[in-house]
């Protein structure tokens, strides 16, 4: 693989192409400023505006969401995976039919795995523009996402109607439900009650893991964050792994697997073969499998990576140890 070959499965921070009508609250006040990206595959976005910017997918999606302070995205749930960690800010996740059950906040480099099935929403409550990165389950993401009724009913209160295609139309736009497409319906209250509301401390211990403790335990080798001997214990259809400039090496090494490279922090040097890149903070690789490769900190300072692999577990709900 020569340098170009590479370039094309490098998705750097400050070309991102944002989407801002991705959602069905994408009118809504309070939600209506948020940016959507879709890195590696189509993600869970419902608008036709959408730019993915590497389409093939290894098993899984590759987003982020960027915000200003107090914008918030609604209350949603998927039907599988859904990790976030923050690049950039200070964020509440907040989960529950009202979004009321249980919230933590995360500050910059920390990692939530959201538990699949339940309500979830999250708010920038920094000062200033924020980025979280976003892991999504499948290829297909799950197949799109699952609403509150609250937020179908205030989207279309603005001009905002999904379709049960799972398509936005947009009657600001002139833009009506094409013939024999009916809306989106509303869970029934039956359907919401096997919605679980789970409180924080069913939540923290399980599906969050800070920065700083990751940075601790990275000082040697790196650590498994989620997987089935994880941090985070689950088998989403891949692995999240945490390095840091200990735990990296200078070794070569390859994988039947798919892997992306995220840093969180400092310079990273990619080397090759045929090539070699740096890749900062923001930045997405897609490693095709079986390459031989390198990859370590260039600049001296702090330095941290997240490496992401498929497996062939299949996505779906959140995996647990008794199972």
């Amino acid at each position: 693989m020569n340098i170009y070959d590479m370039e094309k499965r490098i998705v750097r921070y400050g070309e991102l192409i944002p989407c801002k009508t991705a959602f069905i609250d994408a009118h809504t006040p309070g939600s209506d400023k948020k940016e959507n990206f879709t890195i590696i595959g189509g993600g869970v976005s419902e608008s036709p505006d959408q730019h993915v910017h590497i389409k093939e997918t290894p098993g899984f999606n590759v987003g982020a969401a960027g915000q200003p302070p107090r914008c918030r995205n609604s209350l949603h749930s998927h039907r599988t995976a859904e990790v976030f960690f923050v690049l950039k800010g200070r964020w509440k996740f907040f989960w529950g039919r009202w979004g009321t059950a249980g919230e933590v906040t995360l500050t910059e480099g920390d990692i939530i795995n959201i538990p699949t099935g339940i309500f979830r929403g999250f708010e920038n409550i920094g000062t200033d523009y924020g980025m979280i990165m976003a892991i999504l389950g499948g290829d297909d993401a799950g197949g799109g996402v699952t609403w509150a009724p609250q937020v179908i009913e205030d989207a279309s209160a603005h001009g905002l109607i999904l379709a049960e295609t799972g398509r936005l139309y947009d009657t600001k736009k002139g833009q009506t439900l094409p013939e024999n497409i009916r809306p989106m319906p509303l869970l029934t209250t039956q359907e919401l009650e096997e919605y679980p509301e789970l409180t924080t401390k069913e939540v923290l211990p399980n599906h969050v893991a800070r920065y700083w403790d990751l940075l601790a335990m990275a000082d040697t080798l790196p650590i498994n964050v989620i997987g089935e001997n994880g941090l985070l214990i689950d088998r989403p259809g891949f692995e999240v792994d945490f390095l840091t400039r200990q735990s990296s090496s200078q070794t070569e090494e390859s994988t039947e697997n798919h892997t992306v490279l995220m840093p969180m922090r400092g310079h990273w040097k990619l080397s090759w073969e045929n090539g070699e890149v740096v890749i900062n903070p923001g930045d997405t690789v897609a490693i095709p499998p079986n390459l031989k490769h390198k990859i370590f900190p260039c600049m001296t300072g702090e330095a941290s990576l997240y490496r992401i692999t498929n497996t062939a577990d299949l996505a779906g709900p959140t995996w647990k140890k008794h199972q």
